[in-house]
């Protein structure tokens, strides 16, 4: 160092700066605050809490979505955009592929990763319990494309096996 002292006492700072991060800064959203206000599918409400108009987020959008037992969507894609579902409660069921032809299930405390223009359809595997999740996209705005295919009669199940270990064939 060059002998400077870099430390900062609270009134070193200009109010200026404050009171721009104050309202531009760290922002908190009640969850009975959310934006029901969104598109939202036959069985399913979805819920903004992150977007550019709520909070001026320019690379995501994060919310929830409440499905109601044995509810689907149709085959859809998200365009370009990257989703991320994390499931709080219930039984979730992912299938895609171009024929829908391969299925996983997730539970609480699991993660679903939807890269993009991957052709899927969410359903809510239980027949008597709300499935709870909080979903995240990589752009605040809303692409949802839906398809017309035709889904197989019976997908294959696919586990997910962590690419750092795929070699190896170990099981744990």
């Amino acid at each position: 160092m060059t002998g400077h002292d870099h430390s900062h006492s609270h009134h070193d700072h200009d109010h200026h700066h404050d009171d721009r991060w104050k309202h531009d800064g760290v922002r908190v959203i009640p969850g009975n605050q959310l934006d029901t206000n969104v598109p939202s599918t036959a069985g399913m409400d979805r819920a903004a809490a992150i977007n550019f108009a709520r909070v001026g987020a320019q690379k995501l959008w994060a919310g929830t979505v409440s499905i109601k037992p044995d509810a689907k969507t149709g085959a859809h894609h998200h365009g370009h955009l990257e989703s991320v579902i994390y499931v709080v409660k219930g039984k979730a069921r992912m299938r895609w592929g171009e024929s829908l032809q391969f299925t996983a299930e997730a539970g609480p405390g699991d993660f679903i990763f939807v890269p993009p223009y991957v052709p899927h359809q969410e359903i809510n595997a239980s027949p008597d319990e709300v499935l709870e999740c909080v979903l995240v996209r990589s752009d605040g705005e809303a692409v949802a494309i839906n398809l017309d295919i035709e889904p197989v009669e019976k997908p294959e199940t696919v586990l997910w096996v962590d690419p750092i270990h795929r070699e190896s064939g170990e099981k744990k």
